[in-house]
C-alpha cells in the first residue's frame, strides 16, 4: 500500500494558484505594456512551465511513496 505525500499535494496546489494568480495580474497590466502580445506569450510561457510542474508535484504526491 502508497502512502499520499501531503506535503508534495499541497506544495503543488499552492503553487498553482500562485501560477494563476501571477497570470491574472500580468493579464491586468499588459495593457500598458509596449508589446502586450509578447508580454502574454512571456508570462504564457513561464506560467505554462510552473503549472505543469505544480500538476506534477501534485500527480506525484497523490501516487505516494511505499510504506
Amino acid at each position: 500500500m502508497r502512502r499520499r505525500n501531503w506535503r508534495v499535494i499541497i506544495t503543488g496546489l499552492v503553487l498553482l494558484l500562485v501560477v494563476l494568480a501571477f497570470y491574472f495580474y500580468m493579464l491586468s497590466i499588459a495593457s500598458k505594456s509596449n508589446n502586450p502580445a509578447e508580454l502574454m506569450r512571456t508570462v504564457g510561457q513561464v506560467a505554462g512551465a510552473v503549472g505543469g510542474i505544480a500538476i506534477a508535484m501534485m500527480i506525484f504526491g497523490l501516487i505516494g511513496r511505499k510504506e
